[in-house]
């Protein structure tokens, strides 16, 4: 069933937040991008303006947590993610903007340098209790592997007189003390901002691209489109699980979303479009085309792109454009979901791989 955007707004309304976010973060065409690819227009939302720490996709995310955190009169907040993890950052700026303690496990999913940098070092700065332990390379940390770890430090804190607050990673799937998807919710809303921006550009959206990881921002561009009757193509690429298995997560948290929403969400198999041809050797691992994509972007629009999500997704649009995978008058809306200061831990990879033998101007 087709709602007008009032009649979305209204059903996502009633879903209290927190406000953290500077709204509506901007959109821009990417002039000499379109014209280094030959089509299609791209454009991008700049989510990593968003106001909070180094800004990202999470603080749209965590204004809905943060107030959920609130009404459930804890204290304290208790999060996972990787060592660099920008959840894990834009959470504890979140928690000490509203005065609650945060609490990080951080898990070492890939090699990076040793001394205290990026969002660590912010971290770090930002008072978190921070928890560090060894993990499996090159794949996101699920629930499953860290439930025990968090149910002692949530024990812990019950112990010092405190109440905890347990947020699943990246605001996704429900869990712990999270009962709806407040992240996907979350991009619901954000759906209909970058709708009306778009159309005060004169301009109909074609495809969504973003780096997806934990799902919810992905799902929740889905179910803003779906409920808008749009034709709107939302393309996750994978930074992290194969396409399968993560495409059925989305599908599940989508669902989930309609079911709070109370509305028939009516998937189809087309509406989860998932890529996992840009994950590498697994996520958070540096290699040459990624950092070339970083360059790229960089040398012609000034824009920094990270080496974990967003410099996948862009060096997906790049591969997609290449292969005629776009039409050429086709409107491409990237999402810039943050994660920038991922560029300093990665110092010597990065530096590595653009070398001046294979320094880039316009094309990879």
């Amino acid at each position: 069933m087709e709602y007008s955007m009032n009649e979305i707004e209204k059903k996502v309304k009633k879903f209290k937040r927190k406000k953290l976010l500077y709204r509506p973060t901007p959109i821009s065409r990417l002039d000499k991008i379109t014209e280094i690819l030959k089509g299609p227009n791209v454009f991008m939302k700049r989510e990593d303006l968003a106001g909070l720490a180094l800004g990202g996709n999470k603080t749209r995310k965590l204004e809905y947590i943060i107030q959920d955190v609130f009404d459930s009169h804890s204290d304290v907040i208790i999060t996972w993610g990787s060592v660099q993890s920008n959840w894990c950052l834009q959470t504890a700026a979140a928690a000490r903007k509203c005065g609650i303690k945060p609490i990080l496990l951080l898990l070492k999913t890939y090699e990076i340098q040793k001394e205290m940098d990026g969002n660590l070092l912010m971290d770090f700065i930002l008072d978190a209790d921070i928890r560090i332990m060894d993990a499996k390379k090159g794949s996101v940390v699920k629930a499953k592997d860290v439930e025990d770890i968090l149910e002692k430090i949530s024990n812990e804190v019950k112990e010092d007189g405190h109440k905890a607050y347990t947020a699943p990673i990246g605001g996704s799937m429900t869990g712990f003390s999270m009962k709806i998807p407040l992240g996907t919710i979350a991009y619901v809303d954000a759906y209909l901002e970058l709708k009306s921006q778009m159309k005060s550009m004169n301009k109909d959206i074609d495809c969504i691209v973003l780096a997806s990881g934990s799902g919810s921002t992905q799902a929740g561009l889905i179910a803003g489109a779906k409920l808008c009757g749009d034709d709107t193509k939302i393309l996750g690429i994978s930074v992290s699980d194969e396409k399968e298995g993560f495409s059925r997560e989305i599908e599940k948290i989508t669902e989930q979303v309609g079911d709070c929403l109370e509305v028939n969400m009516d998937l189809t198999d087309e509406d989860i479009i998932v890529l996992d041809d840009y994950i590498g050797e697994g996520y958070g691992i540096l290699n040459e085309k990624v950092s070339q994509a970083i360059r790229l972007m960089a040398l012609n629009e000034g824009i920094f792109v990270d080496p974990i999500y967003t410099g996948k997704a862009f060096l997906a649009i790049i591969d997609l454009a290449e292969k005629g995978f776009f039409n050429e008058n086709e409107n491409v809306l990237f999402i810039h979901t943050g994660g920038t200061s991922a560029l300093f831990p990665h110092k010597q990879g990065i530096k590595k791989f653009l070398s001046e033998k294979q320094k880039i101007r316009n094309k990879i």
